[in-house]
C-alpha cells in the first residue's frame, strides 16, 4: 500500500511537472530565438548607421571616417564584443568586409535571400538553412540607407547551434527544479504514506495477536482521523468478542457446576434404590421415596435445561417489533390470576395506560412471567401483587410489586447474574438462579433495562424499562 501512494503522489508531480515544463520549454526556446533575433536586428542597425558614411565612397574597403575609423576596424570591434558573424556589402551585394575570413572582398551575395531583400530597402530576421556552410543560421539583415537610396547591406548572423545551447542551458535549469520537486515529491509520499501505512501494520498485528488467542490486544487509536476511527471500532470490536468468549466461558462453567448437582443427587438416588433392592425380603414401597426423589431431580434437571435453552436463546439477536405493553400486561395477569388465588394473593392491575413498546417477539411476556412466579412464591397470604405501566419519556415502564421480605441492597445488584441465588431464594424449590439472568437478556436483547427496588415499606419493585413505539 505505501508504494502505491508513494507512486501516486510522486506519479501525479511528475505529469503536473510535465505539463507545467513542456509549454514553459517552448516558450523559452521561442523567447530565447526572439531575443536573439532582436539583438541581431538591433545591431544591424547600428552598424548600418556607422557603416553609411563609408558606403557612399568609391572604395568603402580604404575609406575612413572622420575620426579615422575604417569599415574593417567597425566590423572587427562589434565582433570583439560577440559571436555573431559579419558581412557587409555594398550597393550591388558585392562584399566589402566579411569576419568570417573564408569569404573574400568582392564576392557576390545577391543570391542570398536575406541581401537581396535588405537591398530592395526592406530588413528581414529569421532562421534560414545554409547550403554554403550546411548549417541552420539565425540572421537580421538591413539597408543602408542614404538620401540617395540604398547603398548596402549589413546581415549578421548566428549558427542556430547557439541559440539552441542558450536554450538547453536554461532547460538544464528547469529539468533541475523538476528533479528536485519529484524528489521532494517522493519524500513528502514515503512520509504521508508510512504515518498512513504504520497504524494499519499496528492494526494487523492485533488482529494476528486475537487471532492467535490473545483477546486482550487492542490498537492503538493513532495516524489519520479515518485509521483512528477504525482503530477506535476494532478496539470496541475486540472488548466486545472479548467479553462475549469470557461470557461463554462462564456460561459453560455455571451450567456445568448446576448440572452437575442435580445429576449427582440423581446417581445417588439411583444408587440408594438399587441398594435397597438389593437387600434380602426388600418389597418395592421401599424404594418408593428415593424413586419419588430422582424423579424430582429429573424434574428439576429438565427445568434447569429448558432455562439454558432459553438463556441461549436470549442471547441470539433479533429484529425488535411493536409489542402491546397493555394487552400484555391484562393477558399476563389474567393468566396468573387463578394461581394466585389458590395461594389467597390477588394479583391487580393499577394503571391503564394504552402504550406501545420496542421488543422481541415474546421477550415481555417471559419478563412478566418470571416477575409475577417471583413475586407469588415470597408474597404473603392475603396480600396483594400490583402490576402498573407508567410512560417516563420516551421510555415505557412495567412495574411488579409485592409487599414480601424484599430483598437486601447487595442481593439487588446480584440477582440478576447467572446462577445466583440469594439468601432469601435457598429454600426456594426447584430454583437455578437463571430466572432474572434470563429477564436481564430478554431486556438488553430489546434495548430496554431491568432493575430491582426496595418497595416501602415492605417488599419488591421489579421493573423493566422498554423504548415507547414512537419515540423510535
Amino acid at each position: 500500500m505505501r508504494r502505491r501512494l508513494v507512486l501516486a503522489v510522486v506519479g501525479l508531480v511528475a505529469v503536473i511537472v510535465v505539463v507545467h515544463d513542456l509549454p514553459l520549454w517552448s516558450h523559452l526556446k521561442r523567447g530565447e530565438e526572439d531575443r536573439v533575433k532582436t539583438a541581431l536586428e538591433r545591431d544591424a542597425f547600428t552598424i548600418a548607421a556607422k557603416a553609411q558614411s563609408l558606403l557612399i565612397t568609391d572604395d568603402p574597403t580604404v575609406a575612413t571616417t572622420a575620426n579615422g575609423t575604417t569599415l574593417a576596424t567597425l566590423v572587427a570591434d562589434y565582433a570583439a564584443q560577440g559571436t555573431a558573424l559579419v558581412v557587409v556589402v555594398n550597393s550591388v551585394g558585392a562584399v566589402q568586409v566579411a569576419t568570417d575570413l573564408s569569404i573574400s572582398t568582392g564576392t557576390s551575395f545577391l543570391t542570398r535571400p536575406e541581401i537581396s531583400t535588405a537591398l530592395l530597402g526592406n530588413s528581414t530576421v529569421g532562421v534560414r538553412r545554409s547550403d554554403t556552410l550546411q548549417d541552420d543560421l539565425v540572421y537580421a539583415s538591413v539597408p543602408v540607407l542614404t538620401t540617395d537610396g540604398v547603398v548596402g547591406a549589413v546581415r549578421l548572423t548566428y549558427p542556430k547551434q547557439v541559440v539552441d545551447d542558450r536554450v538547453s542551458s536554461r532547460l538544464t535549469g528547469l529539468l533541475l527544479v523538476a528533479a528536485i520537486s519529484l524528489l521532494l515529491a517522493f519524500f513528502a509520499a514515503l512520509v504521508i504514506a508510512t504515518s498512513a501505512v504504520r497504524p494499519l501494520k499496528r492494526l494487523r498485528q492485533r488482529t494476528d495477536s486475537i487471532a492467535s488467542g490473545n483477546l486482550a490486544a487492542r490498537a492503538d487509536v493513532e495516524g489519520p482521523h479515518e485509521i483512528r476511527e477504525l482503530a477506535a471500532s476494532f478496539n470496541d470490536m475486540a472488548q466486545r468478542i472479548e467479553q462475549m468468549l469470557a461470557e461463554q466461558r462462564g456460561f459453560a462453567a455455571d451450567a456445568s457446576h448446576q448440572l452437575r448437582t442435580p445429576l449427582t443427587a440423581l446417581r445417588l438416588r439411583i444408587e440408594q434404590a438399587q441398594l435397597t433392592l438389593d437387600k434380602i425380603g426388600a418389597k418395592p414401597e421401599d424404594v418408593a421415596d428415593d424413586l419419588e426423589a430422582a424423579a424430582g431431580e429429573i424434574e428439576r434437571l429438565q427445568r434447569l435445561i429448558e432455562q439454558l435453552l432459553a438463556l441461549a436463546r436470549t442471547e441470539a439477536i433479533g429484529n425488535l417489533g411493536v409489542v402491546d405493553v397493555t394487552s400484555i400486561v391484562h393477558n399476563r395477569v389474567d393468566m396468573w390470576s387463578s394461581l394466585a388465588e389458590e395461594r389467597g394473593v390477588a394479583v391487580t392491575i393499577t394503571s391503564d395506560v394504552k402504550v406501545d413498546a420496542l421488543a422481541l417477539d415474546g421477550a415481555l411476556e417471559q419478563i412478566l412471567d418470571n416477575y409475577i412466579d417471583n413475586a407469588l412464591d415470597y408474597a404473603p397470604s392475603e396480600s396483594e401483587i400490583t402490576v402498573s405501566v407508567t410512560v417516563k419519556g420516551d421510555d415505557v415502564v412495567v412495574s411488579v410489586r409485592d409487599i414480601g421480605p424484599g430483598m437486601s441492597s447487595t442481593a439487588r445488584e446480584r440477582a440478576f447474574d447467572r446462577f445466583w441465588r440469594g439468601a432469601e431464594s435457598q429454600n426456594r424449590p426447584g430454583g437455578s438462579g437463571l430466572g432474572l439472568s434470563i429477564v436481564a437478556q430478554l431486556a438488553a436483547a430489546s434495548g430496554g433495562t431491568v432493575s430491582l427496588l426496595e418497595n416501602v415499606p415492605s417488599g419488591l419493585v421489579a421493573s423493566v424499562s422498554l423504548r415507547r413505539a414512537s419515540a423510535q
